[in-house]
């Protein structure tokens, strides 16, 4: 049977609601919590406008550093990625897969790189001018132990970021990480954040104090969103 023949008829097969069982750190441990293929769906969708935003468009192309792991939100932007039409490569964002990070970067000519890790950084710095490798780059989003090596460097890093199981997007404001407020609560108390699942979140998740140190800014940002947004303190 024919790949394109096999794929017609999966897609005729009964799926079940549950699309991954994310795993996420907490102030009290880990937690566990369900994502269904809807809600991955309506992340992808708002992953989506988040990276049009940034002028992502069909005949660009991406490097994307991501772990397995990261499948609630890795998928969510690959998704989007594919609804935008950029092409993309994929690396391991442990520091050991720099390399592979380093031949994508060389011989796909990037627009685009997100997710890039500090120990990605720390990986490729032993070979290449970090600053000259990404400042020529339109877009780059990175995690927040990696945000202050690239501005360092003059690199204009926007932050990507996972705030428990929610994805926190910076737009080119840079004032911030904007969550996704049609499907998560975020707050924060003496200086940490916390989230809830939102109404219209099938999965739920009562307010969680995350550990993870930062402040929220609400209000109407400059790029037009209502979302709020998340300053994290080691970005």
């Amino acid at each position: 049977m024919a790949r394109a023949d096999t794929l017609a008829r999966a897609r005729e097969l009964d799926r079940p609601e549950l699309a991954y069982l994310m795993r996420f750190p907490t102030a009290d441990g880990v937690k566990d919590m369900e994502l269904t293929w809807a809600e991955l769906a309506r992340d992808t969708a708002w992953a989506t406008e988040r990276l049009r935003g940034h002028g992502l468009a069909a005949g660009q192309r991406a490097v994307l550093t991501t772990s397995g792991f990261e499948g609630f939100w890795g998928q969510a932007v690959i998704g989007a990625l594919r609804t935008l039409k950029v092409t993309y490569g994929i690396a391991e964002a442990m520091g050991w897969d720099h390399r592979r990070t380093a031949v994508f970067h060389r011989e796909l000519d990037p627009q685009v790189v997100i997710g890039l890790s500090a120990e990605t950084l720390e990986g490729l710095a032993g070979s290449a001018d970090i600053g000259e490798m990404f400042r020529s780059v339109s877009v780059v989003m990175a995690r927040p132990a990696a945000i202050p090596v690239l501005r360092g460097v003059g690199v204009s890093a926007c932050l990507i970021s996972a705030v428990g199981p929610a994805l926190a997007l910076e737009c080119p404001q840079q004032t911030g990480a904007h969550v996704n407020a049609a499907e998560w609560r975020v707050d924060e108390r003496d200086g940490q954040l916390f989230l809830a699942a939102g109404e219209q979140r099938t999965s739920a998740l009562a307010e969680t104090p995350l550990g993870i140190a930062g402040r929220v800014v609400t209000g109407r940002c400059g790029c037009g969103s209502e979302d709020p947004r998340v300053l994290l303190a080691e970005a």
